[in-house]
């Protein structure tokens, strides 16, 4: 058995160019680059969410400074565990986010902290209750969808929901 030198493969080729990682992005399926994906420790990643909740009881409570107060909350609260509020849109009687989630955070959890921490925050600084227990501003559901290849025209909806939602109530009015 012959003995290889140090740095060197079996097949004598050296071993950095066995596992050399490039750096461009993959190939997409019309040929052209992919974009740069985000990354953590050991996985590279693009989990982007469309998500949609309620106040409780459906009630308009979403305008004037309460609702830029939302969108000011919902704000910090992702910075605070990496999520990226890449659109968003409050209208008086639910929010449209888009989200971009870390793979090390389910959705269930990420929407549980936004809306759990949002109701905590909405009730001690903008409707100044006192009290420490029982502080829900939001139903306990809310509606998610994947955003995928799309998000272009996921952020155009976002963004004009409002105005649908007005079309909407001048055809039933």
């Amino acid at each position: 058995m012959a003995v290889r030198p140090w740095g060197l493969s079996r097949s004598g080729v050296p071993r950095n160019s066995i596992r050399s990682h490039s750096r461009e992005s993959p190939v997409g399926q019309e040929g052209e680059r992919m974009k740069d994906f985000d990354s953590l420790a050991h996985v590279r990643w693009e989990c982007k969410y469309h998500l949609v909740f309620i106040p409780k009881y459906r009630r308009k409570v979403i305008y004037g400074k309460l609702r830029a107060a939302i969108g000011g909350i919902l704000r910090d609260l992702c910075k605070q565990k990496g999520i990226v509020l890449l659109e968003g849109h409050a209208v008086s009687d639910h929010v449209h986010l888009c989200l971009s989630i870390p793979p090390k955070y389910s959705v269930s959890y990420a929407v549980g902290f936004l809306k759990g921490k949002s109701a905590v925050r909405i009730h001690r600084e903008l409707l100044h209750e006192r009290r420490m227990s029982g502080l829900h501003f939001w139903t306990t559901g809310y509606w998610v969808s994947t955003v995928g290849r799309d998000e272009a025209s996921v952020r155009e909806y976002i963004r004009t929901q409002e105005d649908r939602d007005r079309q909407q109530g001048q055809l039933f009015a």
